[in-house]
């Protein structure tokens, strides 16, 4: 059952509130309560003095220090309540500070300090008791008992407290650790974008500077082939603006109706042959193994890599003839490109090639670039399948 809407505020607003504000207002509470003897003198027969007064005052006051210096405060209250119940004028009917002082220890000092005055306090009071004038057994179990109650609900107090620190902390490390994680999508996404465009604008630029090239070696002598070559400009650009549009349209988070998906294996046929009608590169397409579906991010990657393969082979092979092989397995997609080409300038390959090692590892897969077994240049890019079928078609 949950405690009362009331009860939750109160706990709420004492945790909140200023710890030595609380601390004087309990002080002032158990001093109230230790004096209700001195207010009411003709409820009872016992003895009432000013020495006893300020023996039951020192089990009060310095619980305003209970927070700051709780063992200390504890030996000093320690030392009074048995004062007071052997000077007798009036004797303690309850330990309320010593109370206090045993829930104090038990919620905040180190274990050898707590269960030092626990032991402390239960000795204490049974030898108080037996040296008391008419003591009778239940006043035995009923100081134990608060004793042990007291001690009990420090204990509590401190596990809850823990528990919600460790809360908390798991809360904040949490926060950290989403924090961290929304960083890291961000960057790889960035990275993803940086490289489909470098993938679209390099490939379109290629082939229009390639037709540029030719066209006014032959615009005199072969118009139509001419013709040809600026429209082979023209398509290119035309198809790199639409792609930059997607990505663009995914930077602003805009749902366009009628944005074609990304492009993915079954759009490869196309792409080697866009190649090779703009270009004239001599470019083969030939698969083995049955075709599956691959993982979406699989699927693009398998495009953006033939691509910028074929892209660099345009652009630094000075190749006559290409090729590219798809090996399908039932775990790897296995794509191989191939030309004749003297291979990029740089020895380690530029942008391009970081670029479709990047999008291996992404995917799960690998990448491997370098001179072919007959010459010319290769790339070679493995990509695991889907493992479930059914569940790549649903």
């Amino acid at each position: 059952m949950s405690p009362p809407s009331w009860f939750t505020q109160v706990a709420v607003r004492l945790r909140t509130a200023n710890p030595y504000v609380v601390d004087t207002a309990l002080a002032a509470l158990v001093l109230f309560a230790v004096s209700l003897q001195w207010l009411f003198p003709d409820e009872g027969d016992d003895r009432l003095t000013l020495l006893g007064w300020l023996l039951g005052a020192a089990t009060a006051v310095p619980l305003v220090w209970r927070r700051r210096a709780p063992f200390a405060t504890a030996w000093v209250v320690s030392a009074a309540t048995p004062a007071m119940a052997m000077y007798h004028a009036p004797p303690p009917d309850v330990l309320y500070g010593g109370l206090v002082v045993l829930y104090t220890m038990a919620a905040r000092t180190p274990p050898w300090q707590r269960r030092l005055m626990l032991v402390g306090w239960v000795i204490g009071a049974t030898v108080t008791m037996h040296f008391k004038e008419d003591a009778r057994p239940f006043e035995y179990a009923f100081h134990l008992l608060a004793i042990a109650c007291a001690y009990a609900l420090g204990t509590l107090a401190r596990v809850q407290r823990a528990y919600t620190a460790e809360l908390e902390d798991r809360a904040r490390r949490l926060e950290r650790e989403r924090a961290a994680d929304t960083a890291r999508a961000i960057a790889q996404e960035r990275r993803r974008i940086a490289r489909d465009m470098h993938d679209i604008l390099a490939h379109a630029v290629s082939l229009m500077v390639v037709q540029a090239e030719a066209g006014p070696v032959v615009v005199r002598s072969d118009p139509e082939r001419a013709e040809a070559a600026f429209d082979a400009i023209a398509a290119a650009g035309r198809d790199a603006m639409a792609q930059l549009r997607r990505i663009l349209g995914v930077l602003k988070e805009e749902q366009r109706n009628g944005t074609s998906p990304q492009p993915g294996v079954v759009a490869l046929p196309g792409l080697v042959r866009q190649v090779a009608e703009s270009t004239g590169l001599r470019v083969d397409l030939r698969t083995t193994g049955e075709p599956h579906p691959l993982p979406a991010d699989a699927e693009v990657a398998a495009y953006r890599v033939v691509q910028e393969a074929l892209t660099n082979t345009v652009k630094h092979a000075y190749a006559a003839c290409a090729s590219v092989e798809l090996d399908w397995t039932e775990d790897v997609l296995t794509l191989t490109v191939t030309d004749d080409g003297r291979g990029p300038a740089a020895p380690g390959g530029g942008h391009g090639l970081i670029g479709i090692r990047e999008r291996a590892a992404a995917c799960g897969g690998s990448a491997e670039a370098g001179r072919g077994p007959d010459g010319g240049f290769r790339v070679v890019v493995r990509l695991p399948a889907a493992s479930d079928r059914q569940a790549a078609l649903g």
